[in-house]
């Protein structure tokens, strides 16, 4: 539960998924590791064997985890990000307008666009009414088609503060002579203030022309500059005992066309939402990927002032091996699989995907929690183990059967990503406690209006916590 309060720069890494995080978040099998819990929770210890057994060579365990820290704690998800993008708006002063003002000019039919940097699943869920999707990193490299006119007012919004604060000073940063302002509060603020949001949109901004893509690149040189952006020929990518992370900053689609084999999907604007559920070790060697060099250089700056001291946008693939399509899932031993669900069924998936849909009659539980599970029913026939793509019922899948061994264990093919049945929603049958994920404020139905000014109030507070702590420094290019 590493959203309840953990150091700053503390990744998360739940023991019930950590085969199938640490390969990306931690490439190398020397690099040192230090793995923490709430205090008393006996999870840092299996953690620590469970990266032993993967091959992990350097795993401590910090004594006393989170309760024993001496420094200030943090709660809440992305941390790193989200004090960023405030201090980022304290720092530039980065312009914002309110719900009711945006309001006032739509139906004045003022000469605004509305671009929404969320990534399209989001944005199809609910935005602002006449709102384009332009992710992130995308901006820069989009809105010269999207707002040619400078008379023409941008509106950047997000569903809360960060991705409208770098999307708004984004394109402030690479001087488009439009007014370019922030959304206050996003879609949280618009539903707050009584409006109604757009639901299943799918208007997405196109990729450039030749003159947008003209000046893109213009803006990508400026902001290049002023930035320091570093960049990093092929035959320079790898460093003995250094870790690299090659990720790839473009659309998803683009990513799977084509690509250099080995790197990973880390669009722009979310690698600077969410920079710790991409990069696990800390001053490793970050290099972008962008053909384009618009979105690497964007994403690039913006690691910089974050202090990330190894940043590099590739200036060429040529020579690089080339992969496509989907990347392969992690490796793992597969259990036994059936194709229609047996006896009871338990699924592993978050408990937020679990909320909104699950095979009728499943049971939810947390695989770090399994043995809870027993408590709540006795299964001497079949269990069906199930999760999102059925991987982690997999690797819980031995678990399982240790737990209940005069059950027929076995884990239906493909998860909940190939049930073509009916499905079921809520979370009536729960092993154990909700507490599994962090819930936005969106997930709280009800509880929805409370949650989002709580959230909004946390972010705004982070830039007071941060001066609390000494080894956080953001640097600034003025």
């Amino acid at each position: 539960m590493h959203y309840r309060g953990h150091p700053f720069f503390a990744g998360s890494a739940p023991l019930s998924r950590l085969e199938m995080m640490i390969g990306d978040l931690v490439p190398r099998l020397d690099v040192p590791i230090v793995v923490l819990d709430g205090g008393d929770e006996g999870l840092a210890e299996k953690a620590k064997g469970k990266l032993q057994e993967l091959g992990y060579t350097d795993v401590s365990i910090l004594e006393g985890g989170c309760a024993g820290w001496g420094g200030e704690l943090f709660s809440g998800v992305n941390v790193p990000s989200k004090a960023f993008g405030e201090f980022v708006e304290h720092h530039y002063e980065t312009p914002r307008i309110p719900a009711s003002e945006l309001k006032k000019h739509l139906s004045e039919k003022k000469k605004l666009v509305i671009l929404d940097s969320r990534p399209f699943e989001e944005y199809h869920r609910m935005n602002i009414p006449g709102g384009i999707d332009v992710p992130g990193a995308e901006l820069a490299y989009r809105v010269h088609d999207l707002a040619p006119d400078p008379e023409t007012l941008v509106v950047v919004n997000c569903a809360g503060r960060t991705r409208s604060i770098i999307g708004c000073q984004s394109l402030r940063n690479a001087g488009i002579p439009n007014r370019v302002v922030a959304l206050k509060d996003g879609t949280m603020g618009w539903d707050l203030a009584g409006y109604e949001c757009e639901r299943g949109s799918e208007r997405i901004g196109a990729a450039p022309s030749a003159e947008g893509r003209r000046k893109a690149l213009q803006v990508a040189d400026r902001v290049a500059k002023r930035f320091q952006v570093k960049f990093i020929a092929p035959s320079d990518l790898r460093q003995k005992d250094r870790t690299l992370y090659l990720l790839d900053v473009r659309t998803r689609e683009e990513f799977e066309k084509d690509r250099v084999a080995g790197s990973r999907h880390a669009p722009g604007g979310q690698l600077v939402q969410a920079a710790d559920e991409y990069v696990g070790v800390r001053n490793a060697r970050v290099v972008l990927i962008d053909p384009e060099r618009v979105r690497a250089v964007m994403t690039a700056s913006w690691l910089n002032q974050m202090g990330w001291p190894d940043v590099h946008v590739l200036e060429s693939e040529k020579g690089l091996p080339r992969e496509s399509g989907p990347r392969k899932p992690i490796d793992f031993t597969p259990w036994v699989l059936t194709h229609e669900p047996a006896g009871t069924v338990l699924d592993l998936s978050t408990s937020l995907r679990f909320r909104r849909r699950h095979i009728p009659g499943a049971w939810w539980a947390v695989r770090s929690r399994l043995a809870e599970a027993t408590r709540k029913f006795d299964a001497t026939g079949s269990i069906t183990l199930t999760s999102e793509d059925g991987i982690l019922a997999h690797l819980a899948a031995p678990e399982a059967q240790k737990l209940w061994p005069q059950a027929t264990v076995r884990v239906l093919a493909g998860g909940n990503a190939a049930w073509k049945g009916a499905w079921e929603e809520g979370i009536e049958r729960a092993t154990t406690t909700t507490d599994d994920v962090w819930y936005k404020p969106y997930d709280h139905g009800k509880d929805y209006e409370k949650h989002a000014k709580d959230y909004l109030s946390w972010e705004v507070a982070l830039v007071d916590q941060i001066k609390r702590e000494p080894a956080i420094r953001f640097k600034t290019y003025d």
